[in-house]
């Protein structure tokens, strides 16, 4: 006897639908290029007027918008959109951003937010995240901001870190070189605290706080966590010997952890210091910066 056929999963899943404005012809087709890898069913708008007034006839799923507008305009854009379409999600690309911007989409509910240098992988990662979250809620949430000193809470799951990384990308006034030191430890120890100190329960926040002064970047991260001590933590490279610096592999093995423990170890080596709490679940991370990459913003409040 032949089993009757599932409709839930025969049918085919819906197709997603994003709504593109129009850019340079360059940007355009890197977006053209990521979104044919997701089967996705594209339309195209002109300018923001043209995206409020589709937004209002058609349901989308995402909106990308145009590196010709400023950040402030797509703002703005993604509130009128949300008085119809309240989870609406949007990524930025921008040419150009500051700081502040940075933390306004941040406050709006921007997905991502990309300014250049941006890989045309970077811009797929977040458009597969975007699509990967049930709502637009992006687990993070601004306590306090100035253009100099910026507080966070983050939920613990590595989705919201990918996308807090991007948008510190966005938001850095460093060099490029110095931008991806600190980028690259602070997402090692951000991954480090969700994993041990939230144990990546979307229940838990982690804190987070940015600096920026004139000679210095420093970063904060402070986990639910109850704390540790690094001598006592053997699945970690940093206590490995010179001579074996593969050694904390067994004993992740034996513990049932994933692949990795390099993070501590390799943010000592991107950033000129790395500063715990006798707790051990509250971390600095000390970048002294080139004084050439001054902070283009005044630095009152």
């Amino acid at each position: 006897m032949a089993l009757a056929a599932n409709p839930a999963l025969s049918d085919p899943a819906p197709q997603k639908t994003v709504l593109v404005v129009d850019s340079s012809p360059e940007v355009n087709t890197v977006v053209a290029r990521v979104l044919a890898q997701g089967g996705w069913n594209i339309q195209r708008a002109v300018d923001n007027k043209a995206v409020l007034s589709l937004v209002r006839e058609n349901p989308f799923d995402l909106i990308i918008t145009s590196q010709k507008t400023r950040e402030r305009e797509d703002v703005e854009l993604l509130g009128e959109i949300r008085r119809v379409r309240p989870q609406m999600r949007m990524i930025i690309l921008t040419d150009e951003s500051t700081p502040a911007e940075v933390i306004d989409a941040v406050r709006a509910g921007v997905f991502s937010y990309l300014r250049p240098p941006y890989t045309q992988g970077q811009l797929a990662d977040m458009v597969h995240l975007a699509m990967a979250r049930p709502t637009c809620d992006d687990g993070i949430e601004v306590v306090s901001a100035t253009p100099i000193w910026v507080r966070l809470i983050v939920r613990c799951d590595l989705a919201t870190a990918d996308r807090l990384v991007q948008f510190l990308r966005a938001g850095s006034t460093l060099s490029e070189e110095e931008k991806e030191d600190v980028i690259s430890a602070f997402r090692e120890i951000l991954l480090n605290a969700m994993e041990h100190g939230g144990r990546y329960d979307p229940s838990q926040y982690v804190e987070v706080g940015f600096f920026r002064g004139r000679h210095v970047m420093i970063c904060r991260v402070k986990d639910p966590g109850e704390g540790f001590s690094l001598e006592e933590v053997r699945h970690a490279a940093f206590n490995c010997s010179p001579e074996d610096l593969l050694s904390h592999m067994t004993v992740r093995e034996e513990q049932g952890l994933r692949p990795g423990g390099f993070g501590v170890l390799l943010a000592n080596k991107l950033v000129d210091e790395v500063v715990y709490n006798e707790q051990g679940n509250d971390v600095l991370l000390v970048k002294y910066v080139n004084l050439s990459s001054s902070p283009r913003e005044s630095q009152k409040p």
